[in-house]
Formats: C-alpha cells, structure tokens, sequence
C-alpha cells in the first residue's frame, strides 16, 4: 500500500464498522489519533495521509477487506473538453497533463522524488525552458498536483508552469478565452509524438482513446 495513499477512506469504513458493531462506541479520537501517526497532505478539498509504517498500511488493508472490498471505479462526470486538457492554476491539467506527467518519468526526464536527471536537464532545455530562472522561483520546482477529474498526478510547480508556458509559445496548445479548456494543435499532437512518444488523437474523440503512449 503506498504511504501517500487516500487511507482516510479506509479509516471512515473502520469507524461505519465499529459504529455498527456498537453504536456506543466513542470514535472521536480515533480519527484524531490516525492524524497524529503521520503527516497531512492538503490538496484542494482533498486530505491525503502519510502512514507512519507498513505495520499501519497492513492494518488499513485488512480493514478494507472487512468494510466490503475494494471501493467503486471512479467515474469522473467532468465535460469531455475539459478532462482531455484545462489549466490547474499555472500548469496543465486533464488527461493530457497526466499523461505528460507519466511520460516524463518513463523516459527517466523526472525522479519518482520530483527531482530532474541529467537526462531530464538537457530535454526540458531544449524546450526552451530555463531552469536555471525556474529553480529561483519562490515555489516549489516540481511535485504532484492530484488530477481532480483523473485522480492521478499532473506535475505542479514551477516545472508544470514553465510546461505550460513552454507548450503555448510553441503553439502546442490553445488556451480558451472563456473557460480553463486548453485545445491541442495538430502542430502539438505531431511534435509530441516526435518529442515525447505520446499519440494524441483529436480532441472531439473520446477522451478514453485521447492518448496512447508509444513503448
């Protein structure tokens, strides 16, 4: 079980559980002292936990198989346009953004600890992105930025905003003027391609067969 996993899930069905088992039962400090084992990772509406330990992690796993399961597939209801590319904040979003985010770290351009390699240096460079000036910034320069319609990371930061400004200079994508969609060229979809192994259909197509990543 991964140590950033969303355990607060798991630890409601703990305490439907107990509840059921004896509605008497105080689960007040619970919860509280779940928050005391690790840290606290705020995301938006989002409250994500660092398990203190793998003994922990066992316990909440054992907990979910009790609670009934494993939870229902999620379904995002975003519009389409929206879930294939938008802007979080500074930085690209949706199933594009995602997809960018994975394919950085499959070619071995970012660590799994958000940390840049030699490799990495030299292909966000020849985008034109100075990093030297991007690593000054008052911000973080990399991390995971949860997905609220993928549910998976997109990169954040410094790096995703020098991503995005990058990929609008290069007129790989639009912005929309009246929304957060951003619309990908057939100048982006072919240079991504090239670039970055990523096959991007039209974005009228399904947003499941949006992108398709070469081996």
């Amino acid at each position: 079980m991964d140590r950033r996993s969303p355990a607060a899930v798991l630890l409601r069905f703990a305490i439907r559980k107990g509840k059921q088992q004896d509605p008497s039962l105080d689960t007040s400090s619970l919860s509280s002292s779940f928050q005391a084992t690790g840290e606290v990772l705020t995301q938006g509406k989002h409250r994500y936990y660092s398990l203190e330990g793998p003994d922990v992690a066992g316990v909440l796993e054992g907990l979910s198989v009790l609670a009934g399961g494993a939870c229902d597939r999620f379904v995002p209801r975003t519009p389409s346009r929206l879930r294939a590319a938008r802007t979080c904040y500074d930085h690209m979003a949706g199933t594009v953004g995602v997809s960018l985010h994975d394919r950085f770290q499959d070619l071995g351009w970012l660590s799994a600890a958000y940390d840049l390699t030699p490799d990495g240096t030299r292909a966000f460079e020849g985008l034109g992105i100075d990093l030297e000036a991007t690593r000054t910034l008052r911000r973080r320069f990399a991390c995971a930025c949860l997905d609220w319609s993928e549910r998976r990371p997109h990169v954040g930061g410094a790096l995703g905003a020098a991503v995005l400004k990058a990929a609008l200079k290069r007129k790989w994508v639009t912005q929309d003027l009246d929304s957060r969609a951003l619309d990908i060229t057939k100048h982006g979809r072919s240079q991504m391609s090239a670039m970055l192994g990523l096959r991007l259909e039209s974005c009228s197509e399904p947003t499941s067969n949006l992108v398709n990543c070469s081996g």
